[in-house]
């Protein structure tokens, strides 16, 4: 009877988490997009249109190995519910400052820092404990049913925040932000973070050590496991080298091949469509045997992708081929990224202790955080100074000579050891 009413519970945090996601993925970038439009309508500068999205990525970067450490110290439920609690009162504040003071530019930058630094701590203690929300055997589902919620949200909040930006004012839209914060909380007041793990309960026990030697000892725990370091590091270099595509698609596009602006946007959808109904089916299927396997050869197809991008360019095709040709490819990457970080994630969360998945998953966001914008710029100066079939394709094969490094036959065989006696038999 025990085991069957902990399996309920884990059913309840299964979609009450993907709810609670949702709601505040949703809320935060509907907030995030129009947000966008009222500082490019009081100023009409893309300067100051790129500085309120630096305040969204650097306090990422600068706090979340702190983060990493308070969600392996302290209590990890009572820092999503305090990081929420924290949104929604700078949200109260804000629509109070608006409303007294009007539009400012430091007000929305200073709501942007303080919306960011706290989606750092919620998120980072949220995915330090699915394994303690979620049985083993819905881990899978559990990241799938994330990354679907995701692109949900991702293909609605621009159409959403459009309208509203068009129909309601800010203050009124704040409001809107602040319910889907309250709600998110109440659900996860009501979610037990140690159902299936006490790892972090008993770390708040122990002594405390300094906030930099128990950094250094979360950095110590990746460099002496090979498997997790060579995992992050594919994930690191597949965020950077992915900069070649995203900054790439759009040039080629547009700037080489002179796609329509309303052609090209629902080419674009179809990298959001693909993600998402890929995450749907991953979310309903078995749980990969070989998930480092199946990363890899998404990791290879990602390459042959990004690489045979700009074929357009170099073989004439009328419009219509060309139209369909890069729908298809945005579908494929789409597609492509959930069945990469799909099994990564699955694979990490299993193989880091609990006691450490804070420290080890902020290496991951300060990494990936650092490096998109990095990859961006990069990417976008060479660009200007070289042909985009080069790029792409150096890109490309880049990406598949690392992966067949990092998660060479030895790896494999480390990650996977049945994978080796099925293949020797």
């Amino acid at each position: 009877m025990e085991e069957q009413f902990i399996l309920k519970r884990a059913t309840y945090h299964l979609w009450t988490f993907a709810i609670s996601k949702f709601i505040s993925n949703f809320g935060a970038q509907v907030y995030a997009f129009t947000v966008s439009f009222y500082i490019l309508q009081l100023t009409g500068s893309a300067t100051n249109f790129a500085v309120n999205l630096l305040c969204n990525v650097v306090p990422r970067i600068i706090v979340s190995p702190f983060a990493g450490y308070m969600a392996d110290r302290f209590d990890r439920k009572k820092i999503v519910i305090l990081s929420h609690m924290i949104t929604a009162l700078s949200i109260i504040a804000l629509i109070c400052m608006v409303l007294v003071f009007g539009l400012s530019l430091s007000i929305l930058y200073s709501a942007t820092a303080i919306f960011s630094i706290t989606s750092t701590f919620s998120g980072l203690a949220f995915t330090s404990s699915i394994t303690g929300l979620i049985d083993q055997h819905r881990i899978q589902k559990a990241t799938a049913i994330n990354q679907m919620v995701i692109s949900i949200a991702a293909i609605a909040s621009p159409a959403i925040g459009g309208i509203l930006y068009g129909f309601v004012i800010l203050p009124v839209l704040l409001l809107m932000y602040l319910t889907a914060v309250i709600i998110a909380l109440i659900l996860e007041s009501t979610m037990n973070f140690t159902l299936f793990s006490t790892a972090n309960s008993e770390a708040n026990a122990s002594p405390q050590e300094s906030l930099w030697k128990n950094m250094i000892e979360g950095w110590n725990y990746v460099k002496g496991r090979p498997l997790i370091m060579a995992i992050i590091s594919i994930a690191l270099i597949v965020n950077f080298l992915v900069g070649a595509f995203q900054v790439g698609y759009s040039y080629v596009m547009i700037e080489n091949l002179n796609m329509p602006a309303e052609k090209f946007g629902i080419v674009e959808s179809f990298f959001a469509i693909g993600m998402l109904l890929m995450a749907a089916y991953l979310s309903f299927r078995k749980e990969f045997r070989f998930p480092l396997i199946v990363a890899k050869r998404g990791i290879l197809s990602l390459g042959i992708i990004i690489g045979i991008f700009t074929i357009p360019l170099l073989i004439n095709m009328n419009s219509f081929v060309i139209f369909t040709y890069y729908a298809l490819l945005m579908f494929l990457s789409g597609s492509t990224i959930i069945i990469i970080n799909t099994p990564v994630q699955v694979m990490m969360q299993k193989l880091i202790h609990d006691s450490y998945k804070g420290r080890v998953f902020s290496i991951v966001e300060t990494g990936a955080q650092a490096l998109i914008p990095l990859g961006t710029i990069a990417f976008g100066i060479l660009y200007d100074i070289l042909p985009a079939h080069w790029i792409m394709v150096s890109s490309g094969c880049l990406l598949i000579i690392a992966v067949l490094y990092l998660a060479r036959p030895a790896v494999i065989r480390k990650a996977h050891p049945e994978w080796q006696i099925k293949h020797s038999a």
